[in-house]
């Protein structure tokens, strides 16, 4: 039998979907999993009848494959990829090149290509979205690493990817571990917009009384509009619509609500206070997860702490759209997009990724779980000024907030008067109000900061670094 083209290790979903799309993109492929009975019962079901092979060991699956051989692994990130890695070097050979494609924290991937490299062995890690069904279909990739081991990969990932209308949703990200990066911060997005989305659901079920299909047909709405047509705006029509069949109510208030999370919302909001990039959007969305699994602490403190009584306030009609709160909902969603990739500019600039800010918004146009029309307005901002400080200021964005502003004022302040939590829409709220004010009451803070530990402080109409001696 002819040498594979390219090799999957892990038959989970996810690496299952990837090794179909790569066969039904021309390439042959070879399958490893830990439990050989996994491998068999995939090439018996789904990869019957396919261009892929099954091997018994990893030794028998680095000899299937065509050299330089070019190894998928899709294992639980952490120690089972080292753990795989440390496993297969010994038959790996110079030019060989391993892809780490789970949710990896970029650390761990910096280490990783510094390793292998020494080793001459290549590695990329490489962020994928677009859950299982993109994986089959056309995922958005970002690969990280070298150029030369991208280069290796290129014919193959981009004839995997998604693609839309100017070309393939992957590109060559950057050295390192830039790519398991943009996919952290993708991630941290993809928190941001699932948090805002939920809370224009709660007001308007709470506030406004609407059932699950007369809020679908807002979503549906917001869904045909430039400032909101998403994936994710999508999906939530479908979820909202969807009836129980054992009683045809809604689907969705039978769902315990907690939340959970695999780590990369976390690594985004830590990596934001390491490099000092403001996220409150993202961290706000974090915060609702971690609120959320507090169910039992919630449940007893509902009958003690008293809040005021849910009342009516403007959120605009279904007629118009919902208009104040579609506000609300496109100011967040713009704010969780522009924290985002202010992080990614900052951590470009510090780590030397190089990152190229309108072809990681054009990767992220199809595929991915965060595919919107609205990236091609980012790609277009970064496109106009490669130094962009912050999306918001961009002609386009900043008319959207200076004609939303007041809609979202109106409605957190209409739910902070109906005691229902809005913390993506109130942490919005405070980002652009903060960000749109050239003097802040920092000063104060530095003042205390010298009165009680001497930390000093610059003036604004002198030069230099002051002290003062405060009287007590």
């Amino acid at each position: 039998m002819s040498k594979a083209h390219f090799g999957l290790i892990g038959l989970g979903v996810m690496g299952e979907n990837l090794v179909l799309n790569a066969e039904s993109n021309g390439f042959s492929s070879v399958v490893y999993n830990r439990t050989y009975a996994k491998t068999e019962e995939f090439l018996s079901g789904r990869g019957a009848g396919k261009n892929i092979q099954g091997a018994t060991d990893l030794q028998d699956f680095v000899s299937k494959l065509e050299r330089p051989r070019r190894i998928l692994m899709m294992v639980k990130a952490g120690g089972p990829v080292d753990a795989v890695i440390q496993q297969i070097s010994p038959f790996l050979e110079e030019g060989d090149l391993l892809i780490d494609g789970g949710n990896s924290e970029y650390h761990d991937t910096e280490r990783r290509v510094a390793e292998l490299e020494s080793k001459s062995f290549g590695f990329i890690g490489m962020g994928v979205s677009g859950g299982a069904k993109g994986a089959l279909e056309g995922p958005s990739m970002m690969p990280g690493g070298t150029k030369a081991s991208y280069d290796a990969i290129e014919s193959l990932v981009r004839k995997m990817a998604a693609q839309v209308e100017d070309g393939p949703c992957v590109t060559y990200i950057g050295p390192g571990g830039s790519g398991h990066f943009v996919k952290t911060v993708h991630n941290g997005i993809e928190y941001g917009i699932e948090q805002i989305l939920a809370e224009g659901y709660d007001l308007m079920k709470r506030v406004g009384g609407m059932n699950g299909t007369q809020m679908a047909d807002v979503f549906a709405h917001w869904n045909s509009t430039e400032e909101l047509s998403s994936y994710l705006v999508e999906i939530t029509e479908v979820c909202l619509r969807t009836k129980d069949p054992d009683d045809g109510a809604d689907l969705v208030e039978k769902i315990q609500d907690k939340a959970g999370q695999k780590g990369t919302g976390l690594w985004t909001v830590v990596s934001a206070l390491q490099m000092g990039a403001s996220v409150p959007t993202i961290y706000a969305s974090l915060n609702g997860r971690v609120m959320s699994s507090m169910k039992e602490q919630r449940i007893k403190a509902e009958p003690i702490l008293k809040g005021p009584a849910i009342k009516s306030f403007d959120m605009g009609t279904p007629a118009d759209g919902m208009a104040p709160l579609m506000d609300a909902m496109v100011l967040a969603c713009m704010a969780s997009y522009a924290q985002g990739m202010e992080l990614l500019r900052i951590a470009s600039a510090e780590h030397n990724y190089n990152l190229n800010m309108p072809s990681i918004a054009q990767i992220w146009k199809g595929g991915c779980i965060i595919r919107a029309r609205l990236l091609k307005r980012i790609q277009d901002a970064f496109n106009a000024d490669p130094q962009l400080a912050n999306l918001l200021i961009d002609p386009w964005f900043a008319e959207q907030v200076n004609r939303r502003l007041p809609g979202l004022a109106k409605v957190v302040a209409g739910a902070a008067e109906a005691g229902i939590p809005v913390p993506c829409l109130s942490s919005t709220l405070d980002y652009i109000n903060s960000y749109r004010t050239a003097r802040l009451p920092q000063n104060l803070v530095q003042a205390m900061r010298d009165c009680f530990g001497s930390h000093t402080y610059e003036r604004v109409d002198k030069d230099g670094i002051f002290h003062t001696e405060w009287l007590n």
